[in-house]
């Protein structure tokens, strides 16, 4: 019996009642993948979709952890096992107070596809908390990332479970996490990625996700005989992948003009060049502060509780959070000159933006695709932990590059149509779903 794509989601909806990010997460790949599978049945026989949108393991358990004044706090911790297929379990931890079970398997599901396409051996996975590491103490953010710790380090292990950091989950908070682990098994081993490099850490994780989403742009131009060289770029965010991205943009002659956080924007038409980065890092990275500082100190305009996305671009990079482009904004890039669009966020744009990037048949480089440098870069600190060595900058820059580069070769496989154009969307979601299911299949059903 043939998969009919609203009889699919009804089942996953009802299965997973409120989750509606993961939902929408679900939706966007078997749109894609059923047509695939009606031409290549034995997926359908294996019930491949069925056991992809299963959790191998959902692991959900209470964190208490005492505050500087000597109160007592709960959060809730959760880590989603997804997919070992391939790989150990790979996949960030979130620390914000947004996250839920929903969220977790959304970033979770798209891990799985995402850590495929990166050809190196990695399953998918993700977790996090609903702690707020913002306005506490170091001391306090120690106490809860030991307690976390204590009880993740029964499910986590260098050949079974790899976490990383994510949004609110840093250096710091890896260094936390890894001492604890580290105490409680008695062992040394590559268990965190993102660590410090004078512990196993990889030259190039920090700037990986903003490096690879900015090739993985430079590709889809190049395919088309074109470069990033003289394009102006919108940049939404001023976290780690936002300003990576600007550094690489500058890198290959292109010209940033904007940054965000939850806030505003600044548009700052010159160009965000290399000194301008330096105070965006300390701002940001150090002294905590807000993007209007950068408004205020180069005498730029600064748009309050807006985002960039009615600033005239050639290159749109959403970098900030999920959901954060709409159909309205999505025309208006276009309509302003836009024709990439490269996501260097998780999942940032809704459904209905897509439509319109698709129907524009502009160059749309998904977040499971743009941004997988991050996790490929935390693939190859497993590999130099595993091998005890440490690889150069331009060793791991070089090896980045190349996995950016195959992603889009294999995009390009799976989602080039008939006028040429090449639909990366489904490019991304079947590439990652043959890798998965035909090893899915050769295991067995288990």
């Amino acid at each position: 019996m043939a998969y009919v794509l609203d009889d699919f989601m009804a089942k996953v909806v009802a299965k997973n009642a409120g989750e509606l990010e993961f939902h929408q997460a679900v939706h966007e790949v078997v749109e894609s993948v059923i047509p695939f599978i009606e031409e290549n049945p034995k997926y359908e026989h294996g019930r491949i979709l069925e056991r992809v949108v299963e959790p191998e393991r959902v692991l959900m358990f209470r964190v208490p952890w005492l505050d500087d004044t000597g109160d007592i706090q709960v959060n809730r911790g959760f880590r989603i096992e997804m997919n070992s297929a391939i790989g150990p379990y790979k996949g960030g931890l979130r620390f914000h107070p947004t996250v839920n079970l929903g969220i977790l398997k959304f970033l979770a599901f798209e891990q799985v596809f995402k850590n495929s396409l990166t050809t190196l051996p990695m399953g998918g996975g993700k977790g996090g908390s609903d702690f707020d590491p913002k306005g506490k103490s170091d001391n306090e953010v120690m106490k809860f990332c030991q307690s976390f710790m204590l009880e993740l380090s029964r499910h986590i292990g260098p050949n079974t479970d790899v976490p990383a950091g994510d949004i609110g989950v840093g250096g710091r908070e890896i260094g936390f996490l890894f001492g604890m682990y580290k105490r409680i098994r008695n062992e040394f081993t590559g268990v965190l990625t993102g660590k410090d490099l004078n512990w196993g850490g990889s030259l190039i994780r920090p700037e990986a996700t903003g490096y690879g989403t900015v090739y993985f742009a430079e590709n889809m131009l190049n395919f088309k005989g074109d470069s990033i060289k003289g394009k102006t770029c919108v940049v939404s965010g001023s976290g780690n992948v936002a300003q990576y991205t600007i550094e690489k943009v500058n890198d290959l002659g292109g010209k940033c003009v904007t940054l965000s956080d939850s806030g505003g924007y600044i548009y700052d038409p010159e160009g965000i060049d290399a000194e301008k980065l330096a105070y965006v890092m300390h701002l940001k990275n150090v002294k905590r502060g807000r993007i209007k500082e950068y408004a205020d100190k180069y005498g730029v305009e600064y748009f309050a509780g807006q985002r960039p996305w009615g600033v005239k671009c050639d290159v749109a990079f959403p970098s900030a959070t999920q959901n954060e482009i709409n159909e309205d904004k999505a025309k208006l890039l276009i309509a302003n000159g836009c024709f990439v669009v490269a996501e260097g966020a998780n999942m940032p744009s809704v459904p209905e933006a897509i439509e319109v990037y698709l129907k524009n048949k502009i160059l749309y480089g998904p977040a499971k695709a743009a941004n997988a440098g991050g996790v490929a870069v935390s693939g190859l600190e497993m590999s130099q932990n595993s091998l005890r060595l440490s690889w150069t900058r331009e060793e791991v820059d070089e090896r980045l590059f190349n996995i950016m580069k195959s992603i889009h070769e294999t995009c390009v496989k799976y989602g080039k149509e008939s006028d040429d154009y090449v639909n990366y969307v489904d490019g991304a979601n079947i590439g990652g779903f043959v890798k998965i299911a035909d090893s899915m299949l050769a295991q067995g059903v288990v």
